[in-house]
């Protein structure tokens, strides 16, 4: 890792991570508030609530036996992408619906394959009468402006990278490349 002789920013990206007030928690401050209002605009929800994780596992179930990964994919691609849930969030959820006797997992070319038990199929049945988690997504896939935010804080997070661990020439093409994407960006704007 670069210090303050090798990088012109000494540690300014990574200062103010764990509650400091540096540079970089600006930088997030500031990233926050731009994903903020982008939800505002586009009505996109910042997280699931609780609960829906466990209902989506379920309700995929029904339709069939799926391992964590294929759970993971089917969830982001029935809801256009707008809502991949993490690993964090989908195992420890198969764990506790296994410890509830909801799901049993079978060993199957390596991986645990995940199916309901009788009850369940109950459950799921009860979770059918409402509709599925990702519907709240349903239609934002065609939206630009769902992508937007991802695509910035993607953005701020490359450019943190380079502002961590790039030598002074890559933060000087990195801060070329980005003085050239706000330029961009702004003649967008003026188009018309």
């Amino acid at each position: 890792m670069n210090d303050s002789s090798t990088n012109p920013f000494g540690n300014v990206f990574g200062a103010g991570i764990g509650g400091a007030n540096g540079p970089a928690s600006a930088i997030f401050d500031a990233m926050d508030q731009l994903r903020k209002s982008f939800e505002q605009r586009t009505g996109a929800p910042s997280r699931m609530a609780r609960g829906d994780v466990r209902t989506a596992v379920i309700t995929l179930l029904a339709e069939a036996p799926m391992h964590g990964y294929q759970i993971i994919n089917e969830i982001a691609e029935r809801s256009g992408g707008a809502w991949k849930p993490s690993a964090g969030s989908v195992y420890p959820t198969l764990q506790l619906l296994a410890d509830e006797g909801l799901i049993v997992a079978e060993e199957q070319n390596g991986r645990k394959t995940y199916s309901l038990t009788g009850s369940g199929r109950e459950e799921a049945e009860m979770a059918a009468e409402k509709p599925a988690p990702w519907e709240a997504f349903a239609g934002r896939e065609s939206n630009p402006l769902t992508a937007l935010p991802k695509a910035g804080l993607d953005l701020a997070g490359a450019t943190a990278q380079v502002g961590r661990t790039g030598t002074p020439e890559q933060v000087t093409e990195a801060i070329a490349v980005l003085d050239d994407a706000r330029r961009k960006l702004y003649a967008i704007l003026a188009q018309d």
